[in-house]
C-alpha cells in the first residue's frame, strides 16, 4: 500500500527510491522484492536506524524506510547507508512492525496484537514533488524565507551566513508560533527552555546579519497568516502569540549587544582547532542569557570548539539545583531500582481499586526497606499534580503505616513508603490496605476544583490560559497558569463567581475512559508535553470543563462545597500560580480571617465593623505624629548646628556628631557652612549604630573641593563615593575610625 501510494498516487519515479530494512528482518526484504518487484540491488540492512522503540519499555519493532535520491548533484553515491549522503537520500516514508514488547530487563517478547504503524513526512514529500531538494523551497518555509529576506534586507545567495540566517530564521519562527499556541511559555526549564533557546538563536543570527529592529513579530505574523486557514487556533491566539514572541526577542536584544561583543572579542585571534574558554561560554550563559548551543554554533562557524569540561565545572551549582527532585519522581538507588524492575517482571503491573474502594484485600507481592508493594492498591500514587495517599496495611503479622504513595516505575508500579507502626509485612502474606478517606475526600474536592478554576480562568482572561503544572494537596490546591501580566483583585473575584456558580449547579462529574481521537472530538483538553497512550481518562466536570485526567474527583460539583483564592504571583516569565481552598479549607480561611480581623480591631479600641475607619485614624495619627517629629529633630539639628558654628576654628568645624540619619548629617553639615564665619563644616556619625556617615560642606570661596577633602577619610573607615566640589556625602563600614579618619581631614586643612 505504502509503494502503491507512492508511485501511482503520488506519481513519485520508482527508479529513484531506495528501501532500508532491519539487519534481521529477512521478511520485509523477501516482500519488497517477491511482493513488490523492488530490485534488491537498492535495498539496504541498518541496524538501530531501523528499530523503533517508544523508550526503555514498551512496544516496539523494526521498520522499513523509503528513500528518495536527489542525484549525484546533491551528495555523493552509496545509498541511505552512507553517512555522507544524507542529503541526497532523503526519507520520506516510514513503516513500522510493532510486534514486541520490551521489558524492564531489556528482553523482548512477541505482542498478543501486532500492527504497522505507518507515515510520511508531508514537507518532504512536497519537497521532492516540487522537485526541489530543499525544504526551504518547499511551499510554507519558501514564503516564510521570503518574509524573512524583507525583514532582513538581504537575499539567498549572497552569502554562506545569510543563507543559514534567513532559512534558519523562517523554521525558528514556525517552531515558535506553534510551540507558544500549544501552551510552552519562554523559561529555563523543560519545554520553555527550548523555545527559549530556538527564539534566541534565530534572534542572534539576525543580530549577525546586523538587523538591529525586531524580526521574529513580523515573521510570526506572516506565518500565522499563511497557516491560520491550516490551523484556526494561531488566527484565535494571534494576538498572545505575537505579545509572547515580542517580549522574548525584546529582552533578549537588551543583553544581545553587549553578550554578542563579549563572545566576538573572545574569539577574535582563535583559528580553526582552537578552543574558546569554557568560562566565557558560562558568563554569555549566566549573565547574557546565551544558551550554550547557540554560543557552540557561533564558535563552530569559525571552526572553533567550547571547553565545556571548564563550562561544566562552573556551572556544577546550577546542575546540583536542577537535580534536586529524584524521589519525587519514584527514582531510589540502583540496587532498589533493579529489585524494584524484578518485581514488575515477575508480577506485572499494580492494579488500582482506588476509584472504587477505600479499602481492598491485596497481595504483599514484595518488601523494600521501608517500602511495600502490593498486587493490587487502593492507594492514589503521586502523579499529574496530586500527591499520593497515606493509610495504613494490615495483616496477620502486624500493620503498618503508610505515609507516602508513588510510582517505582512510572505508571506501572505502585511504591508504599511506610514507617514501621505494629509489626512487620511478609513477601506472599494476604493484607489489607485501607486509605484514609477523609484525607483523600479533600483531596478530591480540591483536585475537581482545579479543573473548574482552569475553566474559569480561561473564561476571564483568555484561552491562551494553559496549565503549566499544579500540587493537588488535601488543604490546598495549587495551579501554574501561563499568562503574560498580574491578574487583578477585579479579575479573581470574577474567576470566583465564574467557579462558585458552577459548582453551585451540583452537575454531574463523569470520569471515564476513551479513546484519544474521541476525547479530541468531545473538545477534551490536553497538555503539551504530556505523553498519551491509545486510550485515556476523560474528566467531564460539569457543562464547561473537559480535560484528560487521571487522577481522584468528586461525583457532583456540590461536592467541592466553596472554592476560594487565596494568593496569585508570579513564579517565572510569564508564568502565573494562584492557591485556593475549597470545601471545609474554606470555612476555616473565614474563620481565620475574622479572627484576626477582631485582634486588630481589639488593639485599635474599635468594632469588627469599623476596622477600616480605626486604621485610618491610626495611620492619621502616626502621620501627624511623624510631622511633629520631624520638626523637632529640625530644631533640634538647627540648635546643635548653631552651637557647633559657634565654635569653629578657622571658620573650620570637624566634629563626630551623634544623629539618628544620615539626612540629618547632611542636614547639619550644610546648615553649619552657611553659619557666619564658616566656610567649611566637615561632620562623621555611625546613626543607629549601622555603618559610618561622613558629609563635607564647603563654601565656593574656601577653594577647596568638598570631595577632595574627605577621600582620604573615606577610604580609612572602609567606604566609598564622597564626589562633590562644595557638598560630598559618604558612607563606611569602620566606625572605630571615625576619629581617626576626622584627624586626617584637619591634617589636609593645615
Amino acid at each position: 500500500w505504502a509503494w502503491e501510494f507512492v508511485t501511482d498516487v503520488l506519481g513519485i519515479d520508482g527508479d529513484r527510491l531506495w528501501v532500508t530494512c532491519h539487519v534481521d528482518d529477512d521478511e520485509a526484504e523477501e516482500i519488497w522484492v517477491d511482493s513488490v518487484g523492488f530490485p534488491r540491488e537498492r535495498i539496504q540492512r541498518l541496524d538501530k536506524d531501523n528499530f523503533w522503540e517508544m523508550g526503555e519499555t514498551g512496544p516496539c519493532g523494526p521498520s522499513s524506510e523509503i528513500f528518495f535520491d536527489y542525484g549525484p548533484e546533491v551528495g555523493p553515491q552509496g545509498g541511505p547507508a552512507n553517512p555522507a549522503s544524507e542529503n541526497r537520500y532523503v526519507e520520506i516514508w516510514n513503516l513500522v512492525f510493532t510486534q514486541y514488547f520490551r521489558g524492564a530487563d531489556g528482553s523482548l517478547r512477541d505482542l498478543p496484537n501486532r500492527n504497522v504503524d505507518t507515515g510520511a513526512g508531508l514537507e518532504r514529500i512536497l519537497a521532492v514533488l516540487n522537485g526541489s531538494p530543499s525544504l526551504y523551497q518547499a511551499d510554507v518555509l519558501s514564503r516564510l524565507v521570503d518574509v524573512a529576506q524583507k525583514v532582513t534586507g538581504h537575499s539567498l545567495g549572497g552569502s554562506e551566513l545569510g543563507d543559514i540566517a534567513l532559512r534558519l530564521l523562517a523554521d525558528h519562527t514556525r517552531t515558535s508560533v506553534f510551540l507558544v499556541s500549544d501552551g510552552v511559555i519562554p523559561s529555563n526549564e523543560d519545554r520553555g527552555y527550548v523555545l527559549r533557546r530556538i527564539i534566541r538563536r534565530a534572534v542572534r543570527f539576525a543580530y549577525m546579519l546586523d538587523v538591529r529592529s525586531l524580526v521574529l513579530p513580523q515573521l510570526s505574523e506572516s506565518c500565522i497568516e499563511i497557516m491560520g486557514s491550516a490551523y484556526p487556533e494561531l488566527a484565535d491566539q494571534s494576538d498572545y502569540i505575537l505579545d509572547m514572541i515580542t517580549r522574548e526577542e525584546e529582552k533578549f536584544r537588551r543583553t544581545l549587544a553587549r553578550g554578542s561583543t563579549l563572545l566576538d572579542e573572545s574569539l577574535e585571534g582563535l583559528g580553526k582547532g582552537d578552543q574558546l574558554d569554557g568560562r566565557v561560554a558560562f558568563e554569555l550563559h549566566d549573565t547574557y542569557g546565551f544558551p550554550l548551543e547557540v554560543t557552540e554554533e557561533m564558535a563552530d562557524l569559525r571552526g572553533v570548539s567550547v571547553d565545556k569540561v571548564v563550562f561544566d565545572q562552573e556551572m556544577e551549582l546550577q546542575r546540583e539545583r536542577s537535580r534536586s527532585a529524584s524521589r519525587k519522581t519514584g527514582v531510589s538507588a540502583d540496587a532498589d531500582a533493579a529489585a524494584e524492575r524484578a518485581v514488575l517482571n515477575d508480577h506485572g503491573p499494580t492494579v488500582f481499586t482506588g476509584r472504587e474502594e477505600v479499602s481492598s484485600e491485596a497481595v504483599v507481592v514484595a518488601v523494600i526497606g521501608d517500602a511495600v508493594y502490593l498486587d493490587r492498591t487502593p492507594f492514589y500514587a503521586e502523579s499529574g499534580g496530586q500527591v499520593g495517599d497515606i493509610g495504613m496495611i494490615s495483616g496477620p503479622t502486624g500493620s503498618v503505616r503508610v505515609i507516602d504513595t508513588n510510582y517505582a516505575i512510572a505508571g506501572m508500579l505502585h511504591r508504599h513508603v511506610t514507617e514501621p507502626n505494629e509489626g512487620l509485612l511478609e513477601v506472599g502474606q494476604t493484607v489489607v490496605a485501607t486509605i484514609d478517606a477523609n484525607r483523600r475526600n479533600a483531596i478530591r474536592r480540591n483536585h475537581t476544583a482545579t479543573h473548574i478554576l482552569h475553566w474559569a480562568l480561561r473564561e476571564v482572561l483568555g484561552e491562551h490560559v494553559k496549565q503549566q503544572g499544579s500540587l493537588v494537596a488535601p488543604d490546598r490546591l495549587r495551579f501554574d497558569f501561563s499568562h503574560f501580566a498580574a491578574v487583578t483583585p477585579e479579575e479573581i473575584a470574577e474567576i470566583e463567581d465564574l467557579a462558585n456558580a458552577e459548582i453551585l449547579t451540583n452537575a454531574r462529574v463523569d470520569h471515564f475512559e476513551t479513546s484519544m481521537d474521541d476525547a479530541r472530538e468531545m473538545g477534551a483538553i490536553a497538555f503539551f508535553g504530556d505523553k498519551y497512550g491509545d486510550v485515556v481518562r476523560v474528566l467531564r466536570a460539569g457543562a464547561h470543563s473537559t480535560e484528560l485526567c487521571g487522577g481522584t474527583h468528586v461525583y457532583a460539583l456540590g461536592d467541592i462545597g466553596l472554592v476560594k483564592v487565596v494568593s496569585e504571583g508570579s513564579i517565572g516569565s510569564n508564568i502565573r500560580r494562584i492557591e485556593a481552598v475549597t470545601g471545609l479549607g474554606v470555612l476555616e480561611r473565614i474563620r481565620a480571617e475574622e479572627q484576626l480581623a477582631g485582634q486588630a480591631a481589639s488593639l485599635l479600641g474599635v468594632n469588627a465593623d469599623s476596622l477600616v475607619d480605626g486604621v485610618e485614624r491610626k495611620v492619621a495619627e502616626a502621620k501627624s505624629l511623624r510631622g511633629e517629629l520631624k520638626e523637632l529633630r529640625s530644631e533640634l539639628v538647627a540648635s546643635r548646628a548653631k552651637d557647633l558654628a559657634a565654635e569653629s576654628t578657622d571658620g573650620h568645624v570637624i566634629e563626630h556628631v551623634e544623629v539618628d540619619s544620615r539626612e540629618d548629617l547632611r542636614d547639619m553639615a550644610v546648615m553649619i557652612r552657611d553659619q557666619p564665619g564658616v566656610s567649611i563644616a566637615v561632620l562623621a556619625s555611625s546613626p543607629g549604630g549601622k555603618g559610618v556617615g561622613i558629609v563635607a560642606a564647603v563654601d565656593p570661596s574656601s577653594g577647596v573641593n568638598a570631595g577632595e577633602l574627605i577621600s582620604e577619610a573615606v577610604r580609612l573607615v572602609g567606604g566609598g563615593g564622597g564626589k562633590g566640589g562644595e557638598l560630598a556625602v559618604a558612607g563606611g563600614r569602620d566606625a572605630s575610625k571615625i576619629d581617626e579618619a576626622l584627624d586626617l581631614v584637619r591634617e589636609k586643612l593645615r
